[in-house]
């Protein structure tokens, strides 16, 4: 017997599992991918229940082919979506890159693992966080988001499917091995309380002139799909409004200009993150992750022990938080920042804060512990500045 087409009520699930539902709850038809591990699990779910319910299964090659796959099926009309882990992202960037340029819909879960090369298979890591942001060469902007919990994984999974449409962009899932593989209680909202955002489409008829990449008052173009009768040419060179390549130099400032725009201009309706204990906070934590909630105990031992800590949880990665950062290095004495890896999102909070920043790193396999955190939350309370 089939199961319904999307779950709903609670259920007891890993982060994997969690962001496959998720993308079926958010009408994703298509997926291609190549197993990895840690986030195998998310394709072998897909290959058995989205069949199913009317959707396309596919295992590539390999990630480069699985992401050209995605990009297609975007442009055919369908919500795609691909998972991999470290090497298989590194695979994917070129056409990460190409979705950038032909402003391509489609969400990319990365389940994070130590790094770099093959690594951790099996071990947690953070390390691909920048790779995020810089993996692909030239410049843009990109969304993604870092869930902390199983039902994170459901709910950021939906969201970065109405982001990618909203924005006409591929957008990120950056968890870790642990999200992806410890399981908890997740509850699926009822079918029709999950929001799938249309995406935009041309005001124009098939049959009448169309800039295929002509932007609206949002810096971002209507998109048809293809096979409707619009004639379009998308390509991932330098082209003008109707798609066509174009070689001047003036043409390429403009676009490259409104592809980062359209994200940094909307910040303020992307940016997420979780705030806790930081009104009257002296030290500030900032960490995303599965290391968020060790930094969360970190954060209220200290509390215990009289030091006014907070917490401030990354949600979204990118576009970084960095109008509240600025404000928060305002009133606390000294952040700390906790990460597995060797200090990647630390150099970004420097970036935004005058107050002495505390890194707390390990670079990948074991998941920091709240007593690691801890310490230098007691140490910023006391000394107020790295000695």
């Amino acid at each position: 017997m089939s199961q319904p087409r999307v779950l709903s009520g609670q259920h007891f699930m890993n982060g994997d599992h969690a962001c496959a539902e998720g993308a079926l709850a958010a009408g994703c038809t298509f997926f291609a991918g190549y197993p990895i591990t840690p986030s195998t699990e998310i394709a072998e779910r897909l290959s058995r229940r989205m069949p199913d319910l009317g959707g396309h299964y596919a295992q590539m090659e390999d990630e480069l082919a699985s992401m050209a796959a995605i990009l297609g099926a975007a442009w055919g009309g369908a919500r795609a979506m691909t998972a991999t882990s470290g090497p298989g992202f590194t695979l994917m960037m070129e056409n990460i890159g190409l979705a950038v340029m032909t402003e391509t819909p489609c969400v990319v879960v990365d389940v994070q693992r130590g790094s770099p090369s093959t690594g951790l298979p099996t071990l947690v890591g953070q390390s691909d966080v920048m790779q995020a942001k810089w993996g692909s060469h030239g410049d843009y902007e990109i969304i993604a988001y870092a869930p902390s919990s199983c039902q994170e994984m459901f709910d950021l999974t939906v969201k970065a499917f109405n982001a990618a449409d909203r924005f006409r962009t591929p957008v990120l899932i950056m968890a870790d091995e642990v999200v992806g593989h410890m399981t908890e209680r997740v509850v699926i909202p009822e079918e029709s309380q999950i929001v799938q955002r249309e995406r935009k489409r041309p005001a124009v008829s098939p049959n009448g002139p169309l800039h295929l990449f002509a932007p609206d008052g949002d810096l971002v173009p209507p998109m048809p799909p293809v096979g409707e009768g619009y004639q379009i040419h998308v390509t991932g060179l330098t082209h003008d409004d109707r798609g066509y390549p174009a070689t001047r130099a003036e043409t390429h400032d403009i676009l490259i200009r409104r592809l980062s725009e359209k994200i940094t201009r909307a910040a303020p309706e992307i940016v997420e993150y979780e705030e806790l204990f930081l009104e009257d906070a002296e030290v500030a934590v900032i960490a995303y992750g599965c290391v968020a909630r060790s930094a969360r105990k970190a954060v209220s031992l200290a509390r215990q022990e009289g030091i006014r800590a907070g917490l401030l949880r990354l949600v979204t990665l990118w576009p970084f938080p960095s109008a509240r950062v600025t404000e928060l290095a305002r009133q606390v004495r000294a952040v700390v920042v906790a990460e597995l890896n060797l200090g990647q999102m630390r150099r970004e909070v420097e970036r935004f804060t005058d107050r002495p920043v505390w890194p707390v790193n390990h670079a990948g396999g074991a998941l920091l512990t709240p007593a690691q955190i801890l310490a230098p939350i007691q140490e910023a309370a006391v000394n107020g500045q790295r000695t």
